[in-house]
């Protein structure tokens, strides 16, 4: 495989467990927190890259843009997906990134990561 722009990855997963909050209980009810759904969003791209670079390598996430526009209650099925839209001096990737449920947008915007050494990290 080669890291090249346009290449996607969707993935599913449950709005539940640690992606979940009740807003320190003010809500009466759990639904997908905003740094649940943002860990899936750069799960997802990170994994994307993963796949799809040289051995050795890994990439770190350095920024995050998104938009949280709707709610995903507790047990939601929810489908995440990013997509490589830029790639800057051979090691910044810019990713478009969006959850949603069924055809619901709940999440979206964009998401960066920059390709390292591996062998740069100690044990």
């Amino acid at each position: 495989m080669i890291l090249e722009t346009g290449i996607e990855r969707t993935d599913e997963f449950t709005a539940a467990d640690r992606l979940l909050t009740d807003v320190g209980g003010t809500l009466g009810m759990k639904v997908l927190s905003t740094p649940g759904m943002i860990a899936m969003m750069e799960r997802c791209a990170s994994i994307l890259a993963f796949e799809n670079l040289p051995d050795g390598t890994a990439t770190v996430g350095f920024e995050v843009c998104v938009k949280h526009v709707a709610a995903a209650g507790e047990g939601a099925s929810c489908t995440v997906h990013a997509r490589l839209d830029e790639i800057v001096d051979g090691r910044k990737l810019r990713f478009a990134v969006e959850v949603r449920n069924g055809d619901r947008t709940i999440g979206v915007g964009t998401h960066e990561r920059r390709v390292i050494d591996r062998a740069g990290f100690g044990s």
